[in-house]
């Protein structure tokens, strides 16, 4: 004779709220910003953040803000949130804040466009987002990297990357630009050195596509 007993017991799913089993959940801050990433002021106007909100689940975080804007100084600025949830862990976000102040030269000239460098086949792709105020997607035309910067025409012709924290969040600039415009008044050709830790001392140079 055979005698088969099977036992059958549930798991036991009715885990108290913010565990699974032994584990405990933590809900990272989210941020969900008002406004734009990047903001142009004019300079000398007054400037007010628009404000970031940052909740854990449902629940609503403190959000702690670092950063200055000057609007009597052109430059680019960049404003630091935080926020941390009941277990202790943070996260951040930012924003970034243009003053720009272009003159009769400059504030008309639209250089948005792709420009390509040819040593590398990549391409610059430039965004006009105020007067004498773009971002540059890939400004050093590089294969396989992922980087926004604010590019300034504040005079003429002149483009430059102004002192800047980019969206890889290392200090970035410019140096040794020179540019060409064609008789159309759009940007045809420029040049500039990347001062970035990720990039090397080289020209770079990109022709309108």
């Amino acid at each position: 004779m055979c005698l088969s007993i099977f036992s059958c017991q549930k798991d036991n799913f009715n885990y108290p709220e913010g565990t699974v089993g032994m584990s405990t959940i933590t809900n990272f801050p989210v941020f969900t910003r008002t406004g734009s990433q990047y903001v142009v002021v004019a300079k000398g106007s007054t400037f007010t953040d628009p404000g970031i909100a940052a909740k854990e689940g449902t629940n609503d975080l403190k959000v702690t803000t670092t950063g200055t804007v000057n609007t009597s100084t052109v430059g680019v600025y960049t404003l630091n949130y935080s926020a941390v949830n009941k277990d202790g862990f943070s996260a951040t976000s930012s924003r970034t804040v243009i003053v720009t102040s272009p003159d009769a030269t400059a504030a008309a000239n639209d250089f948005s466009g792709s420009y390509l460098r040819a040593s590398t086949g990549q391409s610059a792709v430039w965004t006009k987002i105020g007067p004498g105020v773009y971002t540059v997607d890939n400004p050093g035309g590089a294969a396989n990297v992922s980087l926004v910067a604010v590019a300034f025409n504040q005079v003429g012709n002149r483009v430059y990357l102004p002192s800047q924290i980019s969206s890889d969040g290392l200090a970035t600039s410019s140096s040794s630009e020179t540019s060409t415009v064609g008789s159309n008044g759009t940007l045809s050709q420029y040049s500039w050195v990347i001062l970035n830790s990720g990039y090397g001392p080289a020209v770079r140079t990109f022709v309108k596509q």
